[in-house]
């Protein structure tokens, strides 16, 4: 009686086990006579994706074919929403980084890394919406010990033995010759390189190249540049584009450096959704309160060839007693001064427009860190109208950035700021 228990209690197993991996899509890497394409189920797929944190409705409304994750804590919700809308995966599997204190000179340390990887793999195997295994994000940043890619290798080998079906990727901090030489030679699993790449994706499709990286790659990251990659005010804080001015980035640097690269697969723009780093907006290409930045727009463009119903308000400049970000603006406590935002509406919408002070931030990250947001300046007193404001200079010296928003009321947005430096005496050397 037992042994038929047993037996019978094996072939569920088994049958389990099959119809399990009935639903799971084989992915392949395959070089064709017009560079290296990627296909899933049989048939060419070119990856449109986005680094997400949510809106994945949107992102398969305008056209996208994919989610980037950068850990297993995200994929439940990943792989649920991307079955239910048609989307599939990068299973981002989160390695720890030098920078952070892992020691990759530990065997034991590595070794329980590895085995809470393993159980993550073995769950989201088969899942019908995986693409492609993404093992680490950034190793390369600011760390010293080769051993990492070894530690790369163990898990990208340990995936082909049970997997098979998907290949897998490693995601550096842009490219050197020297991270290339080292997954080629440490990383025989690898199937293929992938770039967080910003200012300098201009330079991409040369310099992978140049050094040396023989397969195809997917662009990990793109948008708009880096806070390191940007220009500065006299006090060293960075200025950002505004979200008409990140619009127009996109929508060149997609269409000149990345579809049309042989050797690349497709990418995953940065970031679809919101978060803070240096600002709430950097990289956000949806607003804190939930809208639809002008980068969203221009995704849709690219992957449907035409542009939304609904589009977002156009926000090009915002100066600040006439003067613009580059001016490294200083103001005395206390006074009044005035910004003006050149904001418009492509659909000519009544536009309804929101002011903040706040103090610069302290807490600055390193590599997609959590940074807090910074807080606001509560003495300030704001007149607005239309497009323009006028407030109270902060009375407390030290470095501000000044906030605007326009809505649409449609559930589209856009966003600008500027810095400021509050001195009393100007005679003073400067900031």
């Amino acid at each position: 009686m037992r042994r038929t228990v047993t037996l019978i209690l094996l072939i569920a197993l088994a049958a389990a086990a099959a119809s399990s991996q009935d639903h799971a899509v084989r992915v392949e890497v395959r070089n064709t006579e017009a560079g290296y394409r990627l296909f899933r189920g049989g048939e060419a797929f070119y990856i449109k994706g986005a680094g997400i944190t949510g809106h994945y409705d949107i992102l398969a409304e305008y056209g996208g074919n994919s989610v980037r994750t950068w850990g297993s804590d995200q994929w439940e919700e990943a792989f649920s929403r991307a079955e239910a809308l048609g989307l599939t995966v990068c299973a981002g599997i989160w390695l720890d980084q030098e920078r952070q204190g892992f020691d990759y000179s530990d065997p034991e340390t590595v070794r329980r890394q590895f085995e809470r990887i393993k159980k993550a793999v073995l769950a989201y195997k088969d899942h019908p919406a995986l693409l492609v295994w993404g093992i680490g994000n950034e190793l390369d940043l600011n760390y010293t010990n080769p051993a990492v890619w070894n530690a790369v290798e163990e898990v990208a080998r340990y995936i082909h033995e049970v997997d098979g079906r998907h290949p897998t990727m490693t995601v550096t901090a842009f490219i050197e010759k020297e991270e290339v030489a080292y997954i080629q030679e440490r990383c025989p699993s690898i199937d293929i390189l992938g770039v967080n790449c910003y200012a300098a994706l201009s330079a991409l499709p040369r310099v992978i190249r140049e050094y040396g990286w023989k397969g195809p790659y997917i662009v990990g990251e793109w948008g708009t540049f880096g806070h390191w990659e940007v220009g500065r005010t006299s006090w060293d804080e960075p200025i950002e584009f505004t979200s008409s001015e990140k619009a127009d980035l996109y929508l060149r640097e997609y269409n000149d450096y990345i579809e049309n690269d042989p050797l690349c697969l497709g990418s995953y723009v940065f970031l679809w959704g919101s978060k803070q780093e240096r600002t709430a907006t950097w990289y956000s290409m949806f607003l804190p309160e939930g809208e639809k930045t002008e980068a969203v727009d221009v995704m849709h463009r690219l992957w449907k060839g035409n542009w939304p119903e609904n589009r977002a308000p156009r926000l090009v400049s915002l100066e600040l007693e006439g003067k613009r970000a580059a001016d490294s603006i200083v103001l005395q406590p206390g006074r009044e001064a005035r910004a003006v935002a050149d904001v418009s509406d492509p659909d000519g919408d009544t536009l309804t427009l929101a002011w903040e002070i706040l103090h610069e931030t302290t807490d600055k990250g390193t590599g997609g860190d959590a940074e807090m947001r910074p807080p606001a300046a509560q003495e300030v007193r704001i007149s607005a109208q239309a497009a323009s404001l006028t407030f109270t200079v902060p009375r407390s010296e030290g470095p501000y950035r000044l906030f605007v928003y326009a809505h649409d009321n449609s559930g589209s947005g856009a966003h600008a700021n500027i810095p400021f430096y509050v001195k009393a005496h100007q005679g003073r050397r400067d900031p």
